[in-house]
């Protein structure tokens, strides 16, 4: 071995008993002890959260049918109900063209509708 290369060797051994007494070993006891913790505790709750993806997944997997049909359903109840409002916008504009009378504007529904508004307070 070289001159130069035992310089560096020492020199590299002396840095690191320089770097020993910088660090006090209780202190790093306690950190290597609270990391072992803090590891158990992400490991118990990477189980739970692994756990819980799977009882989703099989949650989902069993009513996902259910969701697909009732979509449909309602899809298919919606284009029932336009083409009912169609139809019924349809009969409404011809009766009001027949009967001008039969449907009152704006101004006179506030005069024919009598009925209590619910949403004021009782005097």
């Amino acid at each position: 071995m070289s001159s130069e290369e035992e310089a560096i060797r020492v020199a590299s051994e002396e840095v690191a008993r320089q770097f020993k007494t910088l660090v006090n070993t209780d202190d790093v006891e306690t950190i290597k002890h609270l990391q072992h913790l803090i590891l158990g505790r992400l490991q118990d709750s990477n189980a739970v959260l692994t756990h819980f993806n799977d009882y989703s997944e099989h949650c989902f997997a069993e009513i996902s049918g259910d969701f697909s049909k009732n979509t449909r359903l309602l899809k298919s109840m919606k284009s029932d109900l336009d083409h009912i409002f169609l139809k019924l916008r349809s009969m409404k504009s011809r009766l009001n063209a027949m009967y001008p009378d039969a449907f009152p504007d704006a101004s006179t529904i506030k005069i024919l509708d009598q009925r209590p508004d619910l949403e004021q307070p009782f005097p």
